[in-house]
């Protein structure tokens, strides 16, 4: 019979084994699991910021796509405007040769009535000269490329932009101007310009649409010195430059907003419709000029941007050209014309024809061909649209150069993505000229080429 000190001693012993048990698990293990647990932590905040990071680039990825749909849909628009551009522009060009060749009819049948036909006429050539540059700016919205650039007078450039804005803008806002300059003339192109000006101006309205209030532009002239504190900031060069300061008294920004108002795809008025896209293209347009922009405004008290173009010193611009200039030049050349448009062709025949060129014309690139290709010797110059059916005309240029190398053409279009001046001089003894056309400019491109 079993006595029960034997079970205590029994339990006891066995106690005392778990016991040694543990405590040399917990000596031999224990701090390899607590190294695992460590790794296992440090594993698990590496994986957190490994989610954190991943949805970080998601959302910037999200971003980015919609970006992208952006671009893409105002490179949908670009490619609008050029279609609404040529066939504009072939309209513009009837507008503008049937003016001219009544000019001309006047001036030979009707000379009773010259003064108030001719006013009335100079005004539908001003009007359609208005479009075609409408048409450009347009154009300038959806190119990436830079414009040329000419003496553009600055202050003349204000004024006439003012009178469109003056079209858009509610009389309960006032339009001012303070030129506080002598000579206004810089370095620039001219539609980009013009662009910056009517944007500025569109943003002032909607900053004081509800209120109305004032849109004033000032120019002033500022130099900028090698150690010029002041104007070290702005990472110009030294030298004149001119200033120009839009200034609104609407509702003003605060400043983060300021801060991002020259970001892409920055926009207030994303209820409204905007894009985010027209400050952004001001920045990029004065960068382009060598210049420099900026803004200041606060809550309530109206916004100033401040723009610095270089001047463009001792260039005059004559408003007015010489009756030498002005003087249209006459000529017995055999000229082909080809057009898909037929009113082009007939006011290209009536024009070149008062001017005693004999002329050829044909609606039909391929027709154009055969015609060339059956006599060529009796063509000393080719016309040509750049978009028709079937060929276009630098094929049809191509062709024509296999039969007479020698023969000058030019090249005439409302609106093409593959030809510009730099490409059509490189076909050789060539012209580009870009639609309406007037005679004046057909004329010198004529003659520019036949005298040389």
């Amino acid at each position: 019979m079993k006595k029960p000190s034997d079970d205590l001693q029994r339990e006891q012993l066995r106690q005392r084994i778990i016991g040694l048990g543990e405590r040399s698990l917990k000596k031999s293990y224990y701090p390899e699991l607590q190294k695992q647990i460590r790794e296992l932590e440090k594993t698990n905040e590496e994986l957190k910021k490994q989610i954190a990071k991943r949805k970080k680039s998601e959302a910037i990825r999200t971003k980015l796509e919609s970006q992208l749909r952006q671009a893409q849909k105002m490179e949908a628009i670009g490619s609008l405007a050029g279609g609404i551009a040529h066939d504009f522009n072939n309209i513009l060009s009837a507008i503008i040769g049937y003016t001219e060749l009544a000019g001309i009819h006047l001036q030979q049948y009707d000379k009773s009535k010259k003064p108030t036909v001719t006013h009335d006429l100079e005004g539908i050539l001003r009007s359609a000269d208005r479009a075609k540059q409408l048409v450009q700016q347009i154009l300038s919205f959806s190119s990436k490329k830079t414009g040329e650039l000419a003496p553009v007078d600055i202050k003349s450039l204000i004024v006439e932009t003012s009178k469109m804005l003056r079209a858009l803008i509610p009389t309960t806002i006032s339009i001012e101007h303070d030129f506080q300059i002598a000579n206004s003339t810089i370095l620039a192109d001219e539609i980009q310009l013009s662009q910056v000006i009517m944007n500025l101006g569109t943003n002032a309205y909607q900053a004081m649409r509800n209120t109305g209030g004032t849109l004033l532009f000032e120019l002033m002239e500022t130099a900028i010195q090698h150690d010029d504190i002041f104007y070290s900031h702005l990472g110009l060069r030294p030298g004149p430059y001119i200033i120009l300061r839009v200034t609104d008294t609407g509702c003003g920004m605060n400043k983060k907003t300021v801060d991002k108002i020259f970001d892409p795809y920055f926009s207030t008025k994303r209820k409204e419709g905007g894009t985010g896209l027209g400050l952004s293209v001001v920045h990029g347009i004065i960068t382009q000029h060598k210049g420099h922009i900026s803004v200041y405004s606060e809550p309530g008290k109206g916004s100033t941007f401040w723009i610095y173009l270089p001047t463009m010193q001792n260039t005059e611009i004559s408003d007015n050209p010489t009756e030498e200039s002005a003087k249209l030049q006459i000529g017995s050349e055999r000229i082909l014309v080809v057009d898909d448009e037929v009113q082009i062709l007939e006011i290209l025949k009536g024009l070149l024809g008062n001017l005693h060129y004999v002329v050829t014309t044909s609606s039909s690139p391929d027709e154009a061909l055969s015609i060339f290709c059956n006599a060529p010797e009796s063509f000393d110059l080719l016309i040509t649209d750049m978009n028709m059916p079937n060929m276009n005309g630098a094929e049809l240029i191509k062709s024509v150069r296999q039969i007479c190398p020698e023969i000058p053409v030019i090249l005439c279009t409302g609106f093409s993505e593959f030809m510009n001046t730099e490409n059509t001089e490189a076909l050789g003894l060539s012209r580009y000229l870009m639609k309406p056309v007037t005679l004046k400019q057909l004329n010198t491109a004529i003659r520019g080429l036949l005298d040389t």
